[in-house]
């Protein structure tokens, strides 16, 4: 089955948030085909239902100085950081077409991102245990996975960090890991990554780990879908 591939460039949480919720009804309901959406966020925490405020270790005056929000949503995983240089991915599937696998449709996001990675940039990353979800390298995390499942449809996704400012990171304990550190391709590789040259590499192993193709959308397609982006 082919897979809807949707470049938002680079927009708020909330609002890209309506846009899965629409997305999910409409997969929910077999109107849509599998959709990916790949986007930019300005900087943004999100806490997830396992969440705990107190990996939040900025202050909230320090928060409200550079504009952050905090949102509180309904995927799996504890706190984590979007903001500039990562590419989030929003998987709207239906998890019928995967044998209503949960663990093994993470596994594919995560092998997905690892066989990027090995092919493209040389880089050896791997999935470290079940206690920690994501892909590693070199014991850093350089992709943080957590998503929700409403009537066998997914929604949320990965956060994966290409140019991404790790210093961020100190904000909060990542997944509410406090023994680990990050990791993003620009500091592995020493040099600033084309984002839209990364985002379109991800929609290609991601398809292919999904034995897939690629439909590339723009965004009059969301328009004529949803009935605007607004």
């Amino acid at each position: 089955m082919d897979i809807n591939i949707i470049s938002l460039g680079t927009m708020d949480y909330q609002r890209s948030l309506k846009i899965q919720e629409k997305l999910l009804l409409m997969r929910q309901q077999d109107r849509i085909n599998d959709t990916l959406i790949l986007v930019e966020h300005p900087p943004v925490l999100t806490l997830g239902r396992r969440g705990d405020y107190t990996n939040i270790v900025a202050s909230k005056e320090l928060l409200k100085k550079q504009g952050v929000c905090i949102y509180e949503v309904n995927r799996g995983g504890d706190v984590t950081y979007h903001g500039p240089g990562q590419i989030v991915g929003y998987l709207i599937f239906d998890l019928n077409n995967y044998d209503q696998d949960i663990k093994n449709f993470v596994a594919k996001i995560e092998y997905g991102i690892i066989n990027l990675l090995k092919n493209e940039y040389n880089i050896a990353a791997y999935v470290k245990d079940k206690k920690y979800t994501g892909v590693w390298v070199d014991e850093k995390k350089i992709a943080a996975i957590g998503i929700a499942v409403k009537r066998w449809v997914t929604m949320h996704g990965f956060a994966f960090n290409v140019n991404t400012v790790l210093e961020h990171y100190r904000w909060i304990n990542p997944c509410g890991i406090t023994d680990k550190g990050v990791n993003s391709l620009q500091s592995i590789l020493g040099e600033n990554l084309e984002m839209e040259k990364v985002m379109t590499q991800v929609a290609h192993y991601l398809c292919e780990s999904f034995h897939s193709a690629a439909v590339f959308r723009d965004r009059e397609w969301i328009d004529q879908v949803i009935g605007g982006i607004e």
